[in-house]
């Protein structure tokens, strides 16, 4: 058995017992792993190199932004506006309000990059609404939580931000910008939400799930009034990427050089986050809310939040410059090519394996930690990397939080439609197994992805 497997068990044995076990937070566990690991492997000599290579990952930085960014959303309640207008839209067609939690978790998910958090905000609007139009508990705290995930893998999502860090890490000369990933990542959204409608579609059949009442409906008109500026927050955040990836070559680079247009494309994930809050905290009409003081004093409430998710990332990036060390990718990369997986075997095991290991350990770990090893392993049968890359977010960050154990979404979203255990649960398992053969479709190149 290659060496590379053994420190995944251990690392995995010991986030079990600490994590799962002891109950212990999970930032924990994985720093109990990497010590165990620097001891198994008698690396104590390159601490200090591992500990410069977690905190000198500059996107480190940017993910600390769009998190900081998301709390602000949460707190000038901007996505609540934006739901009433989708609500008023699509609330009169059968099963509107789960197509609304559908389109609005998700759209709120990749901007907050907090699952719960998500199904728990959106969801005190959209599970009431399903739940008076008709659907069982359980189908709308599943539609409400495999949406709400969805948001992992859409950017801006922090998650996105480690996956790009792990194919830059394989391939450093790369020349691919922030702008052209994150249209991979569209891409690929895009097929996801239409698979999770495509769902929706046939429960409402069979459920036979009416629309809205009109008096439960909110007024387009005046919810139009009210919250098209928040309509526009997404402009702010994602046109400069859209821009980076048209006009990069024709325009940027002619003007700024290459150095400094591939300069500009990174530097696009710090600067962004920042002006999306000033313009939350300029069209937010609680204008007490975001004062200077009360910015200070929610930051100051969120680091309970923020601080432990950064450090999963940097104490994951600083095991994955151990792994590097001790050859861990290549040694998957060779015991895979000698089993001879093939390409659909390949993308089946690591699919099913991401799904498994996505029960114990957060999306975000996974993908610090492993994302190298993965993206190596699927280019060595024929999947193209950048797929391989922007799928990590996919296959390590929604299945965590819609698979028991550690699937805190469905959870959140029984507590809010006070849905049956049981009953949510398997109902929940059409969602995740609708999940897994996107997953597989898409790895294995059978569809068309935008950007590729």
């Amino acid at each position: 058995m290659p060496s590379a497997f053994l420190y995944l068990g251990i690392m995995l044995a010991v986030i079990v017992v600490w994590f799962m076990l002891l109950k212990r937070p999970v930032y924990e566990a994985v720093l109990i792993s990497f010590v165990v690991l620097l001891a198994v492997t008698n690396k104590w000599s390159s601490l200090g190199d591992y500990i410069d290579k977690g905190l000198s990952t500059s996107l480190l930085y940017s993910m600390t932004a769009f998190v900081a960014m998301s709390v602000i959303l949460t707190k000038t309640k901007i996505i609540d506006s934006c739901i009433a207008i989708i609500l008023s839209i699509l609330g009169r067609i059968p099963g509107g309000a789960g197509y609304v939690s559908i389109i609005a978790s998700a759209f709120m998910g990749a901007l907050s990059g907090s699952g719960p958090g998500n199904v728990m905000a959106t969801g005190s609007i959209t599970i009431p609404a399903m739940k008076k139009s008709g659907f069982p508990p359980e189908l709308a705290a599943n539609v409400e939580s495999n949406s709400s995930y969805m948001g992992n893998m859409i950017p801006p999502s922090s998650n996105i931000v480690a996956a790009l860090g792990a194919f830059t890490a394989l391939y450093p000369a790369t020349e691919m910008t922030t702008g052209q990933f994150w249209i991979v990542l569209w891409g690929i959204s895009i097929w996801f939400i239409l698979q999770r409608v495509l769902t929706l579609f046939f429960f409402c059949k069979y459920y036979k799930v009416k629309p809205m009442s009109k008096e439960e409906l909110p007024s387009l008109k005046e919810s139009l009034k009210t919250g098209w500026q928040g309509l526009l927050l997404p402009v702010v955040i994602l046109l400069p990427f859209v821009l980076d990836y048209f006009f990069k070559e024709s325009f940027f680079t002619t003007r700024l050089g290459a150095a400094g247009a591939k300069a500009m494309s990174s530097s696009l994930l710090l600067f962004i986050p920042g002006i999306a809050t000033f313009y939350a905290c300029l069209i937010t009409k609680d204008k007490k809310a975001v004062t200077p003081h009360k910015i200070a004093m929610l930051f100051a409430k969120a680091v309970k939040t923020i601080a432990p998710a950064v450090g999963v990332c940097i104490i994951g990036y600083m095991i994955g410059a151990l792994f590097n060390d001790m050859n861990v990718a290549v040694e998957m990369e060779e015991f895979i090519r000698d089993v001879n997986f093939g390409k659909f075997g390949l993308v089946l095991f690591i699919s099913l394996l991401t799904c498994f290991l996505g029960m114990i350990i957060p999306g975000s770990s996974l993908v610090v930690i492993f994302g190298p090893a993965f993206i190596s392993s699927f280019a060595s049968v024929g999947v193209d990397p950048v797929l391989a890359a922007a799928m990590l977010p996919c296959i390590c960050g929604v299945m965590c939080g819609i698979t028991p154990p550690l699937g805190l979404g469905m959870y959140a979203g029984m507590s809010l439609a006070e849905s049956d255990f049981g009953k949510t649960f398997k109902n929940n398992m059409f969602w995740v197994v609708g999940q897994f053969v996107m997953e597989v479709v898409v790895l294995m190149g059978w569809l068309p992805i935008l950007g590729l």
